[in-house]
């Protein structure tokens, strides 16, 4: 085979993406797109009592300075359906345009029609067919909630979970599949009942007058197998956007490592428009710890650039110092607490990348890989730190305040190759 014709042993960059309709979610002169060409956008979910709406509004913000383009409250009482008009208030006080979407749940038909203002202020509405009604009440109050989402021009998630699936819809699949001459088995149906639920719903509300893009489609599960199954398929039978989410992760690692396993792969796939990752938060924990960790999904697969790259060593015995380890963690929070400011002053910086090493053995080298990078001294080293600048070694740090030194040398770097193109 002529080498012209070997296949590359480099991936894409950045995977292609399914073919997708774009919805647009606004507020004000703020429109977030979703779906077609758009990068896949962030998502998260405040556990505040929407009925406080100062503390609402409060994470809210906090939510959206980490990075969260889109933010779901819950609206499931009279009063929390009231308090959602003063949520908005109180964010465009403060200049929060980030668009809200409300999560209804059994009575969000009663909502949206008893609290018109309510309906206006947030920007999408997400509708489990699971849970909007039995029997007979199902498709009319499904109706009148797509019917006020059409009127005022809301995009709708139809958001159907496992564990709250339409128990009508799964029942007609089972008696079904008990006659079937191959019957499928228990997962394969619950997988089917997803995912038709899902696509019967979206096909219901463009009857009923509300456009195609304008319906977002998921299907939440808690397994990382099972999410990857249920959306190859969706994404097969469908080119409606899709919101993508381990539903009930679980908390710190174990929610961190299978949220990432399965959105990774599917986003490595091309499927998916947005993400969110569900989290179980620490007591006492940031509910930005979500966005956090959604961002560093985006940016670890090559689909979105936010916050500049810190590389760092692990450590070893070679590395007996915890001066890296401190130099390292100081210089990633700094990076991220600058962000906020950095974004208008500096457009591009959040490409920045960044090497704090520990030793001589793989230092040096990281560090010219990095725009700017420092090879600390390790056990039995010479006490210098040699800075890499653009690949050439361009300073030798000595003392005891080599971190500070570090710190301004990196303002400098950025201000030189990013401060010009603000101006």
């Amino acid at each position: 085979m002529s080498a012209m014709h070997e296949p590359s042993l480099i991936p894409d960059a950045v995977p292609a993406r399914h073919r997708t309709r774009q919805a647009v979610v606004c507020w004000g002169s703020r429109r977030v797109t979703v779906g077609g060409d758009a990068p896949v956008r962030v998502q998260s979910m405040t556990n505040t009592d929407t009925v406080d709406a100062v503390g609402t509004a409060i994470q809210v913000k906090e939510l959206a300075a980490a990075g969260s383009e889109l933010v779901r409250l819950t609206v499931n009482t009279d009063e929390a359906a009231a308090a959602v008009p003063y949520v908005r208030e109180q964010l465009d006080r403060m200049g929060v345009d980030v668009p809200l979407i409300g999560d209804f749940h059994y009575n969000g038909h009663q909502l949206l029609r008893d609290h018109p203002a309510c309906a206006e202020a947030l920007s999408k509405y997400r509708i489990n067919p699971g849970n909007v009604g039995k029997g007979d009440k199902k498709d009319r109050q499904f109706a009148q909630m797509i019917e006020v989402a059409a009127r005022l021009d809301k995009p709708v998630r139809i958001g159907v979970n496992w564990g709250s699936l339409d128990q009508e819809l799964l029942a007609g699949l089972m008696d079904a599949n008990a006659t079937s001459r191959r019957p499928l088995d228990a997962r394969q149906i619950m997988y089917e009942a997803l995912i038709r639920s899902a696509l019967e719903s979206a096909r219901r509300a463009e009857d009923l007058g509300l456009p195609g893009h304008q319906i977002l489609l998921s299907c939440k599960v808690s397994g990382v197998r099972d999410l990857i199954a249920v959306y190859r398929e969706l994404s097969r039978r469908t080119d409606h956007a899709l919101h993508l989410g381990l539903t009930e992760a679980g908390m710190g690692t174990k929610g961190i490592v299978a949220s990432t396993s399965a959105l990774g792969v599917l986003l490595q796939e091309g499927i998916g428009d947005t993400i969110r990752v569900s989290l179980t938060p620490a007591p006492g924990e940031s509910r930005t710890q979500e966005v956090v960790v959604a961002l560093e999904i985006l940016q670890a697969l090559g689909l979105r650039t936010f916050v500049p790259s810190v590389t760092a060593c692990p450590g070893c015995g070679r590395t007996t110092s915890s001066v890296f380890q401190e130099l390292a963690q100081d210089i990633d929070l700094h990076l991220r607490a600058q962000m906020p400011g950095w974004r208008e002053q500096y457009p591009g910086v959040e490409g920045l990348r960044v090497a704090v090493m520990g030793c001589i053995v793989n230092g040096p080298g990281e560090s010219r890989h990095a725009d700017i990078g420092i090879s600390l001294a390790g056990t039995g080293e010479q006490p210098s730190a040699p800075v890499y600048v653009d690949g050439e070694k361009r300073h030798t740090l000595r003392g005891a305040d080599i971190a500070a030194q570090f710190i301004d040398i990196v303002h400098g770097y950025i201000d030189q190759r990013w401060g010009r193109r603000a101006d």
